[in-house]
């Protein structure tokens, strides 16, 4: 069948725009074509049960990444704003800090208040102790203290006094000496008394200095009270000066039950270290703060601020690796040793999405070592636990910090190719219990009139979001054709974002380099020329090498076993197609096909399949009551690379039919299409490309009418060729000729009837079936001659 002009490309039906340009349309709330995705992330979202996090599959350019974002927005505004996390100083166990889950905002202003409260107690403490009433209850203890050591002294005098002996205090202690009439004696003198009296001189001296030392004995209790006395007048000093300052922050903060129980250990704390407040408030060599190391265990480590949040947190991680999702713990250099605390505690993703959404990309979450691993066990436990890599591997013994873990309460939402999904279905047994909801997107949407004009609306959305000039209907109209070329069918529309976004932005810089203030339909023509020449050297060379005879490729005249395929290559974003040369030979033989691509290696396992399958015809169709006698050869000439893919089967059967049958095949005209057992023809991709490709040769080398290209008709619904093959079309220089079946092709590449068998099997004399048909069985009958004649040389053998 000739396809018409109009089939080969179909026009967006304009008479349905009321508007002259995308200023007059209604802007769209939400992306189109996207339901199924939307509802999938509402009930996903709305799911409170574990386990129903999502995974959004699709490929790349669709705006996955800014619809779930968008739509995510949009579900956390109706949520409750989460709590803010804290890290605090363990004071009993300092290597395990302790968490703080305080209401939204209220982090900032207790880190701020606790800093105050240092400076405060900094200046207020030392200025406590020297204050008119401490000074004086601790001369009070000074002088009990020293009215007993006065007592006990004169006690021990008078004593000595009557024993004659002098009790003398120095600067190192007592001293005893005996004395005689108000005199103290000297060792000469001493000596020079009567032997009694010496004796009971010593006498004395011994029973004073056991008396002296009885008495002494009680002296280091006495400082010991006095100690303890001291330390109970401190211990109030401070209670009350703590109590002054702190009982602010209780009052303020009282109705949160976290933080007082906080607030109590810290005033116990600080009381316990008085005299770092003394020496620090006392010091004269440097103004200390609670910026101050020494100060450092009564800060607040706020790691969750909420403060600005409105509603619920949504986040993308843009590095997931395991210490930007699980957080970290930093140590810094000091005297040459590494040293961390709880306020080297940072936060992660995980954190920062707690309660509300973690947008990643599974991809990057995969490839990234224990992130993934890291991410699983977050969602299984319900909890984020900081902890380092070396330490979870084992590789490091020293001590560290084990913060307290946070309670989790977030959904995760992957996005990725469905690939991967069904990749990780299959392979990850936790994946399926973790990630209960997918949202598969959608790659087009539905051509009919109203969608049109939705799409119509989505790329006025877009001009207007970007900031872009406004586009006419005509221009409108275009992209949208450009779209459905995208989208290989010409009822369907891509929905790929991505391309939409390019082209209206190089169309906006093709308004602007001719100076226009709307984007017209020359504009689009313009960028999408544009894109198509920065891409297409390759495809340039490529026919260049045809063009000068490089590449062998016929386009006029008749060729036996040779035939022009078309195929399709894809090299980043441009896509085109180019003839292949394809031929084959045949021979007397016992029904068997040789793919040369597939016995060097170079035929891929689809292609392989296509061969098998026109071997099968060959058979069902020829020889379902006899051999098929024939041994055939294909091969795609001057390939240097892997074939792939079965849309050259038709092609390689017409080829493999104009070799049996010694039937000349139009080299004027290229196929392309799949084909069945039955030889049928079967749609294939790309077309557009495929016949653009074939046309840019035939019409370098000079249109003849006799030019064309055959397709399945099931590739008729996929038209949407460039303008000059309409032009040609339309003065009959390149026709493009669409069949269901391959005898329908042969008719149109040998001008010859396929036939029609009659009851006996037999074909028209003359059909090109009749042709095959008859040298099918020249070939049976030489073999059964040569079989003859073998069997009969060897009975003679024998005899």
């Amino acid at each position: 069948m000739l396809l018409k002009p109009a089939e080969l490309y179909h026009n967006c039906k304009t008479e349905l725009f009321t508007f002259e340009t995308t200023a007059e349309l209604e802007h769209l709330a939400e992306t189109i074509g996207q339901e199924r995705v939307l509802e999938s992330i509402r009930f996903g979202v709305g799911m409170p049960h574990s386990g129903y996090n999502l995974y959004v599959m699709g490929s790349n350019g669709l705006g996955r990444h800014t619809l779930v974002r968008e739509a995510l927005i949009k579900q956390s505004m109706e949520a409750p704003t989460p709590l803010d996390w804290c890290y605090v100083a363990n004071y009993q166990h300092p290597h395990n800090p302790t968490t703080l889950g305080i209401p939204p905002g209220m982090g900032s202003s207790l880190r701020h208040d606790m800093a105050q409260l240092i400076d405060n107690l900094i200046k207020a403490i030392p200025a406590a102790f020297r204050g008119d009433e401490y000074q004086r209850q601790a001369r009070e203890i000074q002088d009990e203290f020293s009215m007993r050591e006065n007592v006990m002294v004169q006690r021990l005098r008078e004593k000595a006094e009557s024993l004659n002996i002098r009790l003398m205090q120095g600067p190192t202690g007592f001293t005893l000496a005996p004395h005689k009439e108000g005199k103290m004696l000297t060792p000469e003198e001493f000596n020079h008394l009567p032997e009694a009296e010496q004796k009971q001189l010593g006498n004395a001296m011994e029973e004073m200095k056991q008396e002296l030392k009885e008495t002494m004995s009680h002296v280091p209790e006495w400082q010991r009270e006095m100690q303890r006395q001291f330390s109970r007048l401190n211990r109030e000093t401070m209670e009350l000066t703590v109590t002054e300052f702190i009982n602010e922050l209780e009052e303020r903060y009282r109705s949160n039950a976290k933080i007082s129980a906080y607030l109590a250990q810290t005033k116990q704390d600080i009381i316990e270290n008085v005299d770092m407040f003394r020496q620090a408030g006392e010091s004269e060599e440097k103004n200390f703060t609670s910026q101050d190391p020494e100060f450092t265990r009564y800060r607040i480590n706020v790691l969750v601020d909420n403060a600005e949040t409105q509603g619920a947190p949504v986040i993308f991680e843009d590095n997931p690796t395991y210490q930007n999702l699980l957080g970290r713990i930093e140590h810094l250099a000091r005297y040459g040793t590494l040293q961390t605390d709880f306020t080297l505690i940072k936060l992660g993703a995980l954190h920062r999405a707690n309660g509300g959404y973690l947008i990643l990309d599974a991809e990057k979450v995969l490839t990234n070592p224990f992130a993934w691993d890291g991410v699983k066990r977050a969602i299984r436990s319900r909890e984020i636990r900081i902890e380092s890599l070396e330490r979870q591997l084992s590789l490091i013994s020293t001590i560290s910090l084990e913060p307290e873990t946070i309670p989790m309460d977030l959904k995760v939402v992957l996005i990725g190719s469905r690939m991967l999904f069904y990749l990780l279905k299959q392979y990850d047994p936790e994946f399926g219990l973790l990630f209960k909801v997918s949202a598969d997107f959608s790659e087009q949407l539905s051509r009919e009139d109203e969608n049109e004009l939705l799409y119509a609306r989505l790329i006025a959305t877009l001009q207007k979001r970007e900031g872009i000039r406004v586009i006419t209907r005509d221009g409108v109209a275009r992209i949208i054709e450009q779209l459905v070329r995208l989208a290989n069918h010409n009822d369907k529309i891509s929905l790929k974002l991505s391309s939409l976004l390019d082209l209206l932005q190089e169309s906006n810089y093709r308004a602007e380099q001719r100076g226009g203030s709307r984007i017209h339909r020359i504009d689009v023509d313009a960028a999408i020329q544009a894109q198509i020449f920065r891409g297409n050297q390759y495809q340039q060379q490529l026919q260049e090498a045809i063009l000068n005879g490089t590449l062998r490729i016929e386009t006029s005249g008749v060729q036996l076993a040779q035939i022009n395929g078309l195929s399709y290559l894809q090299l980043g974003d441009h896509a085109f197609g180019a003839p292949t040369r394809i031929s084959a030979t045949a021979r007397m033989g016992g029904g068997e096909f040789i793919d040369i691509e597939r016995e060097t290696k170079q035929g891929g396992p689809i292609h392989s399949k296509g061969v098998m399958i026109l071997s099968s015809y060959l058979g069902q169709r020829y020889a379902k009551n006899q051999l098929l006698s024939v041994t055939a050869s294909l091969v795609f000439e001057q390939t240097y690379g892997e074939i792939e893919g079965d849309s050259a089967s038709a092609a390689e059967l017409c080829v493999l039919l104009s070799a049996i049958g010694d039937i000349p095949l139009r080299q004027s005209m290229a196929i392309t299409g799949s084909i069945n057992q039955h030889g049928q023809m079967q749609a294939i991709g790309g077309v557009c490309q495929k016949i653009e490709g074939f046309f840019d040769i035939c019409k370098a080398r000079g249109l003849n009418k006799q030019h064309g290209v055959i397709i399945p008709s099931s590739n008729i619904k996929d038209l949407m060729l460039k303008e000059e093959i309409l032009e040609a079309a339309e003065a009959g220089l390149f026709n493009v000729h669409a069949v269901d079946h391959v005898e329908q092709a042969m008719e149109l590449l040998t001008g010859l009837p396929a036939g029609v068998p009659d009851e006996d099997g037999l074909f028209p004399e003359g059909s090109i079936n009749y042709l095959i048909q008859l040298k099918l069985a020249e070939w049976i009958a030489l073999r059964l001659h040569y079989a003859g004649n073998t069997l009969q040389q060897g009975g003679t053998a024998e005899q």
